[in-house]
């Protein structure tokens, strides 16, 4: 599937990703490939991506994540690279 991880300031990935985790306001939560759509709130924390180039973690602050036609869309307040 493709993620893009977008923040007010610029974009902080995009490319294919196999599984995502996230930081719902409820509970944390996973998207796998084809899962079916859905958005849903997302509170602070890290997003962590299964990758082509291996597993990518990132910094938010909280914001929203749309999954449509094997597409993830996060739109975080802000957010970061986490090492």
């Amino acid at each position: 599937m493709v993620l893009e991880i977008l923040t007010p300031e610029k974009k902080l990935y995009s490319g294919e990703a196999t599984l995502v985790q996230l930081p719902g306001v409820d509970g944390s939560f996973e998207i796998l490939n084809r899962h079916a759509p859905i958005i849903s709130a997302l509170a602070a924390g890290v997003v962590k991506a299964n990758t082509t180039e291996g597993v990518k973690r990132f910094d938010i602050t909280g914001g929203f994540v749309e999954c449509l036609n094997n597409k993830v869309i996060i739109v975080a307040e802000g957010g970061a690279p986490k090492n």
